[in-house]
């Protein structure tokens, strides 16, 4: 399954989510002018390579009128019916993306409005503040889009501690936006970082995408990116980490037990006759090799695998049909590919069972051998010509 992984460990804001998907890009330059052909009015997203505590990352600068979020104190306001006329109406956004885009802007008005005691209709957004949150929101949503994860599974979140100023005034940690935003997902704050690092609009975007929270899946990671936050808080790497990858459903994996035992006065015949029945009792394996045993003399070391409740049988077997007087135990975790059967068919009309075997992203398989050496009887071809047709079903 293709899995995102949202390491947030510092918080959550648009421009560090953006950042951190723009690296998982293949080509981040042309995803950059994508993002740049939104149109969003007096918007400009900018590329910028950044390190935070030497970890090397980058920062998505964007601007409105020239003026990066925080930076400018413009006056004019929008409202929701405003904002979401432009996503639906005015933008170069692929259709895809509008009902995410405006999802997403719902949840952040509906946070202000729980937060405010106000009607959501009634909630204003201050212009540098509403279209840099457009934008933010823009470009989370078309790179989602853009590398489509099968799940999204985001760390919890730190949320920082202190205050935060805003147009209403000075307001807790998290701002109430945010906690609203964040009810029922994990969050935390250390007391050591005193700013706001999870913002409304990053609280927002995780809601949205989130399969679920938590800590990272086993997974076999194909890409990392890292998005750098624009304050720079000392002794802290403000980023946040996206890792993509495959990862490891539970249901690929199972315990066995592993029952093995050394052997050094039994003819190959007799441990051969041994294996069979050990199967018999409902192993799962059955392994012989050749060993070196005490004083120089040949033996074998057996190796069966069974599962928890076939172990009585299968080592009852072992102490019947073998000379051994003591077996070892030991608990293996493994993991496995999906398997299944499928019956195909030779020209000839002839049936034969297929073994399919995926997962981990690969697919193998194989005809049974008995069905191939029964064709193979029956026609009087060699064995070889008939596996040779039947590669081909």
């Amino acid at each position: 399954m293709k899995t995102l992984y949202l390491d947030c460990g510092m918080g959550a804001a648009g421009d560090m989510l953006a950042a951190a998907l723009l690296e998982l890009m293949p080509d981040p330059d042309a995803a950059l002018a994508r993002l740049n052909s939104f149109g969003i009015p007096g918007v400009a997203y900018a590329r910028e390579k950044m390190s935070r505590c030497g970890i090397a990352g980058t920062h998505l600068a964007v601007t409105v009128h020239g003026e990066e979020e925080g930076k400018g104190h413009h006056h004019e306001h929008h409202g929701l019916h405003d904002i979401l006329h432009l996503v639906e109406h005015h933008l170069n956004l692929p259709d895809a993306i509008r009902p995410d885009v405006a999802a997403v802007y719902r949840l952040l008005a509906d946070a202000e409005s729980r937060a405010h005691g106000c009607p959501v209709d009634e909630i204003h957004f201050h212009e540098v503040g509403a279209l840099d949150a457009v934008a933010d929101i823009a470009a989370v949503c078309w790179l989602m889009s853009e590398i489509a994860p099968d799940e999204v599974v985001v760390s919890p979140v730190h949320v920082g501690s202190g205050t935060v100023e805003c147009a209403h005034g000075i307001l807790p940690v998290p701002a109430p936006a945010t906690a609203f935003l964040l009810e029922t997902a994990p969050s935390y704050s250390d007391g050591n970082v005193q700013c706001e690092l999870c913002t409304p609009t990053g609280a927002a975007l995780l809601r949205h995408f989130a399969s679920r929270f938590g800590a990272q899946p086993m997974m076999r990671v194909t890409a990392i990116g890292y998005g750098v936050g624009r304050k720079d808080i000392p002794g802290r790497a403000n980023i946040l980490r996206a890792a993509l990858g495959e990862s490891v459903d539970a249901s690929s994996m199972d315990e066995v037990l592993e029952l093995s035992c050394n052997i050094d006065d039994m003819t190959g015949e007799e441990m051969s006759f041994a294996c069979e029945r050990i199967f018999a009792a409902g192993a799962k394996d059955v392994l012989t090799l050749p060993a070196c045993m005490k004083k120089g003399r040949s033996g074998m070391l057996l190796q069966v695998l069974c599962s928890e409740t076939d172990a009585a049988d299968v080592v009852a077997a072992m102490f019947r049909h073998t000379t051994t007087i003591g077996i070892r135990e030991t608990r293996c975790r493994r993991y496995v590919m999906t398997r299944r059967e499928e019956t195909v068919a030779l020209p000839d009309g002839t049936a034969l069972r297929k073994k399919v075997s995926e997962g981990f992203g690969v697919r193998r398989a194989k005809i049974e051998h008995e069905d191939l050496a029964r064709a193979a009887r029956a026609s009087g071809k060699p064995l070889r010509e008939v596996a040779d047709a039947a590669s081909t079903l």
